[in-house]
């Protein structure tokens, strides 16, 4: 039951991650999924990981937009 856990433990810092290591650590997981696992809970430990990760970025992502319209919602009003 212990590697049942650790999925949970290894997003929780997911948070804290910027959108370059968020992505830099998807990209790996992505190939490691890819290269396939030597066990179903190592396999699913990884997906729940790339999960959070994938969430992580889209949240970066999501932000950037929204400055993004922020910055010309500005700019045409000041036109």
């Amino acid at each position: 039951m212990e590697a049942m856990s650790a999925p949970q433990e290894n997003t929780a810092d997911v948070a804290s991650l910027s959108f370059e290591q968020a992505r830099d650590e998807l990209v790996t997981v992505v190939a490691e999924l890819e290269q396939g696992s030597p066990t179903l809970e190592h396999s699913l430990a990884l997906w729940e990981r790339g999960e959070a990760l994938a969430a992580r970025c889209e949240e970066w992502l999501l932000g950037a937009k929204r400055r993004l319209d922020a910055a010309r919602s500005a700019v045409e009003g000041d036109a």
